[in-house]
């Protein structure tokens, strides 16, 4: 069981045919499309806020027109965005093409870059903190119409990203196949031989890089010294207890990822279709972090990017995040207004002490190290 709450004190951290969209040479671009231009006379793909539309009604109508929205590594199950992706597309009669959904924040920009130009290239990202913070001129400034109420620590000042939700580091284990997980101490016993996955590749996984920053935490090291993580999950390899598997709720619920570290919100969600599935949010080494949203100034339906933005930081959006177990960025702010949805929030885990959340010079720095030193642990 969780127990418990996010409480932010530092900068923000961290957290898947193709057409060829052409013009005919004589034929004007349409407004809405992504060369074309709003009713304010503001290029679509260069629109910063909802007023260069000419209003919201305006985006809803530009979005509507251009009538698709694609995204990249959301699983259904991760931050409850399948419900999110489903409300935005039944809300605006938009079609969003979900692709590559168990993708890491890497593989979004590998995407983006490989298709771009192109109408399946992804319109909007949702990254971890290390692969936002490289690629920063990939993104197209926006401020959503809730922009000054998210604190600026948690989004650039021109808009170029903006955290959208976060949540804390945790293990979660099948009680029914494994002894009960207390400390991550515990993971080297002999009990969880060829039992425990990471969240993917922390060199290029968001969800990765924070779990080895746990494990580095509960070894004594810090957001500055990432060293022990390291060296901890090498002592896994060698007593043969690292399972070199990206957990997904299928191998999870067929047993063969038995012990999984991995954000709480995804863990507790197996909670639900595994009966001996707990989750432990280590207190001794509380990380905690949140995922990076930006629109691709690529993207080939940019109006839809904008207002999908819109929806993610509206009540709404940030309430069905709430219903997916992640704490929405705009907690207190919405929670201060009465906005909030009071059982999505009332299940929130709650912590009492320390929580690390690395800067940005941190991240970069223990990037670097994992660079440098990752598959030399576990190869």
């Amino acid at each position: 069981m969780i127990t418990s709450r996010f409480i932010p004190k530092a900068a923000a951290v961290a957290a898947s045919a193709l057409v060829v969209v052409g013009l005919a040479a004589c034929a004007p671009p349409e407004k809405g499309s992504a060369g074309g231009e709003t009713d304010s006379g503001v290029k679509v793909a260069e629109a910063k806020s909802a007023a260069d539309f000419g209003g919201m009604d305006k985006l809803v109508e530009a979005a509507k027109a251009e009538g698709e929205l694609n995204v990249i590594a959301l699983p259904p199950d991760w931050a409850n965005y399948g419900e999110i992706i489903k409300a935005f597309s039944d809300k605006y009669g938009i079609k969003v093409n979900s692709a590559q959904p168990d993708a890491s924040s890497q593989d979004e920009i590998n995407a983006a870059n490989q298709q771009k130009g192109k109408s399946t290239a992804p319109d909007v990202f949702d990254l971890g903190q290390s692969v936002a913070l490289a690629n920063v001129s990939m993104f197209a400034p926006y401020k959503v119409a809730t922009f000054d109420d998210i604190p600026a620590k948690f989004k650039d000042p021109n808009g170029a990203w903006v955290n959208d939700y976060g949540g804390f580091m945790s293990i979660g284990f099948d009680s029914s196949k494994v002894p009960p997980v207390t400390s991550v101490n515990d993971l080297l016993k002999p009990e969880y031989h060829g039992k425990v996955a990471l969240n993917g590749d922390p060199t290029q996984a968001g969800a990765g890089f924070s779990g080895v920053l746990m494990v580095a935490v509960s070894q004594g090291g810090s957001a500055d010294d990432i060293a022990p993580g390291v060296e901890f999950f090498s002592k896994l390899k060698q007593a043969g207890n690292f399972l070199p598997v990206d957990p997904t709720p299928a191998t999870i619920e067929s047993g063969q990822t038995p012990v999984v570290i991995d954000w709480n919100y995804l863990n507790a969600t197996e909670s639900k279709k595994v009966p001996g599935w707990q989750v432990l949010v280590p207190h001794d080494a509380a990380v905690a972090g949140y995922y990076y949203q930006a629109i691709n100034k690529d993207a080939p339906h940019p109006a839809a990017a904008r207002l999908w933005q819109e929806f993610l930081y509206s009540d709404e959006g940030q309430n069905l995040y709430a219903a997916g177990g992640v704490r929405p960025v705009r907690a207190d702010q919405m929670a201060a207004a009465g906005t909030v949805d009071k059982a999505s929030f009332g299940d929130l885990p709650v912590i009492d002490g320390p929580v690390t959340i690395p800067t940005q010079a941190q991240t970069e720095a223990a990037t670097k190290y994992l660079a440098d030193n990752w598959a030399k642990a576990i190869g």
